[in-house]
């Protein structure tokens, strides 16, 4: 039998368990989250490291992404590169920018990942072109990264699966979906047709008519796993790579409503269902059945996810880490930053722990 070929900048699987081989599909943020010197990033590369999941880097310049690659250890998958969030690839000198790092960091990383636009919905036909045109210039690169378009503005989930579908014979350019934002989307609009002129988002847990509407709302959150789901095996049709930003969120969050961990709840000042708190679009099964419903629905090595999650507040000793800093007098950042790495590595283990329910992903 032919072996499977390679995914996504990825080694060989041979001789891995199942644990390991769903592993090798998880990314997770790698970046300075607190101010302080490079100890901190020294610790990230520890962290890593001791989870055993491959990086996703947030970089505004070619020349603060090669900063910061330089502390990501070696992992059987390349990173990914988050672009900023003000790239257009409507705009001609945007694209310049990521075929900038596209063509410099050849080799070195994976993907590229870029946000869609709200304006992007009325210009459906430049957009298309303006991929295919990046696409083109790709393919010169065979060792060059992939382009997700990541769903991030939140439009209509029929156009991005449409645009996607139109994009199939684009080999170098797919999709990122982040579940924080399609859920949140969803959410808001199934709690509107049962309270047409009510938005959900401008509700809080300390709202007075709260208590009157948590089952609606609460009704409306959980509809956010099916539709991610649906979106999921509708892009995964498609045949090509996808990635995935995983994290979770409520629509009741005042602020930023998502990149939370899997394990958070949502505090409220009464009783629901016994508790003082409400369950998050996800949780810990929501996140088993999207990894479990990509691997399935996608082709063996083309899914990958990154554990997006920033909204954590902490402080963690450092213990086996402290060498890392013998000149902080003070390490209360840098305890804050174990601290969310802990977080992170929480929850690659929620998914590490689901692997023995997911189908193998040799190819064989």
């Amino acid at each position: 039998m032919e072996p499977a070929r390679r995914g996504f900048g990825e080694a060989s699987t041979e001789g891995t368990t199942a644990e390991q081989d769903v592993l090798r599909h998880v990314h997770a943020l790698f970046q300075q989250r607190v101010d302080g010197d490079d100890a901190l990033l020294r610790l990230a590369g520890l962290r890593f490291a001791q989870m055993g999941t491959a990086a996703e880097v947030y970089a505004h310049t070619p020349d603060h992404l090669e900063h910061v690659l330089q502390f990501v250890p070696s992992h059987a998958r390349l990173p990914v590169v988050h672009l900023s969030r003000g790239i257009n690839v409507l705009q001609k000198r945007d694209r310049a920018v990521v075929r900038e790092f596209a063509d410099r960091f050849a080799g070195r990383v994976a993907g590229l990942v870029v946000h869609d636009k709200r304006e992007m919905a009325a210009q459906t036909d430049r957009l298309l072109a303006a991929l295919r045109e990046l696409n083109a210039r790709l393919c010169e690169r065979p060792d060059g990264p992939l382009v997700f378009l990541e769903y991030a503005a939140g439009l209509d989930r029929g156009w991005f699966v449409e645009v996607a579908e139109r994009l199939q014979a684009a080999e170098r350019v797919s999709c990122c979906l982040d579940v924080g934002h399609i859920g949140l989307r969803q959410a808001a609009a199934k709690f509107g047709d049962s309270h047409p002129g009510l938005n959900l988002k401008k509700l809080s847990p300390l709202d007075d008519r709260l208590p009157d509407l948590v089952a609606d709302v609460q009704d409306a959150v959980g509809s956010a796993l099916p539709h991610v789901l649906e979106v999921t095996r509708s892009l995964a049709r498609l045949g090509k790579h996808v990635h995935f930003h995983l994290h979770d969120g409520h629509p009741l969050i005042p602020g930023l409503r998502d990149h939370f961990s899997f394990l958070t709840r949502l505090p409220i000042p009464f009783s629901y269902q016994g508790r003082r708190s409400l369950d998050m679009m996800y949780g810990p099964g929501g996140l088993a059945s999207i990894v479990s419903a990509a691997l399935e629905a996608c082709p063996p090595q083309a899914v990958s996810f990154t554990l997006e999650i920033h909204q954590v507040e902490g402080r963690l000793p450092l213990n086996d880490a402290a060498w890392l800093f013998p000149h902080w007098r003070d390490t209360t950042n840098a305890e804050r930053m174990n601290y969310w790495l802990s977080v992170l590595a929480e929850n690659a283990m929620l998914i590490s722990q689901h692997a023995h329910h997911a189908p193998s992903l040799s190819g064989h």
